[in-house]
């Protein structure tokens, strides 16, 4: 459907409103009532529309953004458009998708990465230490995965919410992926016990940084 309006969009996000959905999304900060399987089905209906996804953005409304990420080209934004969008990522999933489906997949990663990585809005360097796990897994070479540790043994126990989740993101990474390094970042996280008591269902794994780097070890090594 590449000829979808703004409008035509707008009503198909209006149809999949839900009360109650809105409720449960609203108690994790989420503003919208949409059933995201639903909202991908009308992404897979326009396919990729990268103006559409920018007039959606456009709107300021959590659903629009949500679809816009969806079906835009990450690689069309300019940089100084991506640092504009992760200023304006306040809703989590808004922001979740903007950090994996955006930043994560455009050729200027790298360069965000660098940009955002010291920046004073804890949301923006998030995203640059969400950047720097994907480099410590991939392409480490050029990082000081060192000085990474120094800096998370220094300040991630007391970092807002979303910096000190992607912070652990990147020390259970550098333990996973880095042998060498693997008993610093194991004793950093013992000793910071950063969310160490975050509730996990069953089946899944704890993203305490020993747990985490414990289990994905077990199952990539046996």
């Amino acid at each position: 459907m590449p000829d979808m309006t703004l409008a035509d969009a707008l009503v198909e996000l209006a149809a999949l409103e839900d009360p109650k959905m809105r409720a449960a999304n609203e108690k994790r900060g989420d503003d919208h009532g949409m059933n995201l399987s639903r909202l991908r089905g009308v992404a897979k209906k326009i396919k990729t529309d990268q103006p559409l996804a920018q007039e959606l953005w456009a709107t300021a409304e959590t659903p629009a953004k949500l679809l816009a990420l969806l079906i835009c080209k990450p690689a069309a934004f300019t940089a100084d458009e991506l640092d504009t969008m992760i200023r304006d990522t306040r809703a989590p999933k808004v922001n979740d998708w903007f950090v994996n489906y955006v930043a994560k997949k455009t050729p200027r990663a790298e360069q965000m990465r660098l940009r955002w990585f010291d920046d004073a809005d804890p949301t923006v360097a998030a995203a640059a230490w969400s950047l720097t796990s994907v480099r410590v897994a991939k392409d480490p070479d050029g990082l000081d995965l060192d000085h990474l540790l120094d800096l998370i043994e220094r300040d991630m126990k007391d970092a807002p919410a979303r910096l000190q989740w992607s912070m652990n993101e990147t020390l259970a990474t550098i333990g996973i992926h880095h042998p060498a390094l693997r008993a610093r970042a194991l004793e950093i996280g013992e000793r910071l016990q950063v969310l160490a008591d975050y509730p996990t269902a069953p089946g899944c794994t704890s993203p305490f940084a020993p747990i985490w780097i414990g289990e994905i070890v077990r199952r990539r090594e046996g």
